[in-house]
């Protein structure tokens, strides 16, 4: 897990969890998760900058490639009646 950089600079303002919280638009549990990595993080200062690495995610993958193509309106339409005519017992739609 990464710490926000916002979160993290409101913690070592001396800021509670629920201030940052609110502050940010973010659970406090998610500000709680952050100065406990923090503290862990005392111990080791290396670490550290593997926790600032993500400066403010937005929860979405930029580099998201999916294996196989989405399915095009047309053809989940075409996909529905032809399961909606093998659930009739069609026999023109056994055939396909």
């Amino acid at each position: 897990m990464r710490v926000r950089a916002d979160i993290a600079a409101l913690i070592n303002a001396g800021l509670d969890d629920g201030q940052i919280a609110r502050r940010v638009n973010c659970h406090r549990a998610t500000v709680n998760r952050a100065r406990n990595l923090m503290r862990r993080a005392l111990a080791e200062p290396a670490a550290m900058e593997r926790l600032y690495a993500e400066a403010l995610p937005t929860g979405r993958v930029t580099d998201y490639r999916p294996a196989r193509m989405p399915t095009s309106d047309a053809q989940a339409a075409a996909n529905r009646a032809r399961l909606l005519a093998a659930l009739r017992g069609d026999p023109e739609s056994e055939a396909a």
